[in-house]
């Protein structure tokens, strides 16, 4: 049963108007939101035909509400999933759509395509883009790149930075609602040439006829419209008004402006709008066009009732204390002046005696700040090892690994699996999931080029995996595949003809009686996949799994893995197997998040996972809380300061003046709007700007890690791969105030 502490309470006071409630990790926003969509439901304050619209990030947190607030309603007697309605900012948008899309020049049955498809697409108009500008690269690459290395640039770093400028560009063009045709004109009212801004638009025309062609739009599309749609009929926007009479949003610091400009509307001058976020946990600016400053403009309104949640049951007296002072600290201590507003009050209370949820009892010496300086494989063995010690003794418990880059999660993945320790990934995808896509797509490389023995002998690997774990039987495999690949002619393997069979001429060693038998069997099944060849991609993959797996998530996956293939290959109607095999390549690799099919892909649960090593990301893990939490690579790469020293992840080594190519496209794209012809740019301020928005952003995100802690927290560092990282300077000031904690305990 839900029992509200006071700071709770006065939300649940809210009757009308406009309301702006801060809350700190662990406060209980999410209940405190529900219980109130709970309490206006029941009041009688809406009509038969309205409903309360609640409205948050992504999916998972949906499902969450829905269910909490379900729960509330039956709690009052009343029938759950009437009177409410729960989306994301993009299911909502696409509902205005539905209703209205001749509005905006779509047709009624216009599709519309997720990120993955939409990184598809882009990806080809970059890549037509590169080879139709062979030598574009030249006002932008360092000028020290000569020979190999610039070919090795030219052909691997260089298209996927301009994709990486081009992403950007057409998510900020959209959010200034700028059609490409637009961003030309701007271009040639232009005296001199913003060379990014012109890569920009090409591209950007480029995907949205690619769009157009398939009647279709993407997410960024679905915002713009949307609020397009709402502007150009004021009679439809009445209308919705009335239907949603109160609008609840969570996680309200990761708006975008077009989306606060959304729900604004909606809302109307004088409505009913409750925001709910927390702008220290705004860790999504560097990758969308969301900003917190536009939750802590609306909490500065003057209309706006401005309510805290401080209480948070979550964590220990310590971690508490040391998340308040890397507050305190970076508000006044840090060293570059631009930087201090990145984190603000409240800052995180205990909660009060008699609470519910007490904060769990206190202990100064389950913190660690460990300053002992770490190769990235020296961090690795000494986590995994630390959790050696640990697991034994706490299989109740939770415990996670968060990580600020997807490659560190995977090697300390491969490093606890080497020694039998049982985890759980949050990452881009699972080892498995890398595991069986690579499997996949070794063959399918096989049977996109079947005369090459290597690829032959790849194909037998993965057929004969089952044996990894005997190492005499490994053996085995990598001389059998050894001899596989000295066939120069597969055929006299595969289809042997007037006496040429090359398996009849192979020399067997003592203990291998078996393998002539084994590449009988293995020859069999290639010449099955090879008759497969023509069938649908999907069916393909279905038919090879049959052979290749045994295990029931195998098998889930592979089916996963043949709808989105099938998908891909119904949009890209001239793909043959290499082209769909750059799909299974890019999931092998760790690139991309292939959708899950579990329950913990909707609303993962770390209660479910007790004595288990969760593995996550930084950014997956908010939300999320556990008993035990490591935080790795807390370093000056991960974790600038803007100093000296400092590298920044978006600044390539390979470009000239160290410039942000991103950041100055965007820029660009700013100046052209500008009255001046000139546009008032100057290269390298926006690389200097986003510097500090990327140093501002990673404070928050070591905020929201150490936050994740409930009882236990281990801090850890890394010199890098190239072994000249140093502590993170916000790393440094924690570690002194804690040393001060613990001297003072000590006396």
């Amino acid at each position: 049963m839900f029992e509200p502490r006071p700071a709770q309470q006065e939300v649940l006071r809210y009757r009308s108007g406009k309301m702006g409630v801060s809350a700190v990790p662990g406060s209980g926003k999410t209940h405190t939101l529900s219980y109130l969509a709970a309490q206006i439901i029941a009041s009688g304050a809406m009509q038969e035909d309205q409903e309360v619209l609640i409205v948050t990030l992504v999916n998972s947190a949906a499902e969450n509400f829905s269910g909490r607030v379900g729960t509330f309603v039956q709690g009052r007697g009343l029938l759950p999933n009437i009177g409410y309605r729960v989306r994301t900012l993009h299911s909502l948008a696409s509902e205005i759509l539905r209703e209205r899309p001749a509005l905006v020049g779509l047709s009624d049955d216009f599709q519309i395509i997720d990120d993955r498809e939409a990184n598809r697409i882009l990806e080809d108009v970059v890549q037509s883009w590169v080879s139709s500008n062979p030598f574009e690269y030249a006002d932008f690459l360092s000028p020290e790149l000569e020979g190999d290395t610039l070919d090795w640039v030219r052909r691997d770093k260089w298209p996927t930075l301009v994709k990486g400028v081009a992403s950007n560009f057409v998510k900020r063009a959209k959010d200034l609602q700028l059609t490409p045709e637009e961003v030309s004109n701007y271009l040639y009212q232009m005296e001199e040439p913003f060379a990014l801004a012109e890569m920009g638009y090409a591209i950007y025309r480029d995907f949205q006829r690619a769009l157009a062609y398939r009647g279709a739009v993407n997410f960024d599309d679905l915002i713009r419209l949307a609020l397009q749609t709402l502007k150009l009929d004021a009679d439809y926007l009445a209308r919705l008004r009335n239907r949603w009479p109160y609008i609840l949003e969570d996680e309200a610091q990761d708006s975008s402006e077009l989306q606060e400009e959304i729900l604004r509307l909606l809302a109307g001058p004088h409505g009913n709008w409750v925001r709910v976020g927390d702008p220290n946990q705004a860790i999504y600016q560097t990758f969308t066009t969301a900003n917190p400053k536009y939750l802590r403009d609306y909490l500065a309104e003057a209309d706006v009732t401005r309510v805290e949640l401080p209480n948070s049951g979550r964590s220990t007296q310590s971690i508490i204390n040391l998340a308040n002072h890397l507050i305190e600290w970076t508000r006044s201590e840090h060293p570059v002046q631009e930087v201090r507003a990145a984190l603000a009050p409240p800052r995180i209370e205990p909660t009060p005696p008699g609470d519910p949820q007490p904060n769990p009892p206190d202990d100064l010496s389950k913190i660690y700040l460990v300053e002992k300086k770490f190769s990235q494989k020296e961090e690795i063995r000494a986590v995994a090892d630390s959790l050696v010690r640990w697991l034994p003794d706490n299989a109740d418990a939770t415990v996670a690994v968060l990580v600020p880059k997807n490659d560190l999660g995977v090697a300390l993945v491969k490093e606890l699996k080497r020694r039998k320790i049982e985890c759980i990934e949050l990452l881009n995808s699972t080892s498995e999931t890398r595991r069986t896509a690579g499997a996949l797509g070794d063959v399918v490389s096989y049977l996109a080029d079947p005369k090459s023995p290597k690829k032959l002998a790849m194909a037998y690997r993965v057929w004969r995996r089952a044996g990894r774990e005997d190492e005499i039987a490994q053996a085995q495999v990598e001389r059998i595949a050894g001899e596989l690949l000295k066939c120069r002619h597969a055929e006299t393997f595969l289809w042997p003809q007037g006496g040429e069979d090359w398996l009849g001429g192979l020399e067997l060693i003592e203990g291998e009686q078996d393998a002539a038998g084994q590449l009988r069997v293995f020859r069999e099944l290639v010449q099955r996949w090879q008759g497969a060849r023509l069938l649908p991609i999907d069916q393909l993959l279905l038919t090879l799994a049959q052979d290749l797996f045994h295990e029931p998530s195998e098998l889930a996956l592979v089916h996963k893995l043949a709808v989105v293939l099938k998908r891909a290959s119904t949009t890209h109607l001239d793909w043959r197997l290499p082209e769909l095999n750059e799909e299974l390549k890019v999931v092998a690799k760790n690139e991309r998040r292939l959708p899950g099919f579990s329950e913990d892909d909707l609303r993962f649960d770390p209660e479910r996972h007790k004595g288990k090593v969760v593995v996550a990301t930084l950014h997956k893990a908010k939300g999320l809380e556990w008993d035990r939490v490591y935080l790795m690579s807390v370093n000056n790469y991960d974790f600038p300061s803007m100093q000296e020293y400092d590298t920044y992840i978006a600044e390539k080594r390979f470009v000239r003046d160290q410039l942000n190519l991103e950041a100055e496209a965007l820029a660009q794209l700013g100046a052209i709007l500008r009255a001046s012809p000139e546009g008032w740019y100057e290269e390298g301020e926006a690389t200097q700007q986003a510097r500090l928005d990327y140093t501002s952003e990673r404070l928050r995100i070591l905020y929201v890690g150490i936050t994740r802690s409930r009882k236990e927290l281990v801090v850890t560092w890394n010199t890098g791969r190239g072994g000249d990282q140093q502590q993170a300077f916000p790393f440094v000031a924690l570690q002194t105030f804690w040393e001060g904690q613990t001297h003072v305990s000590a006396e």
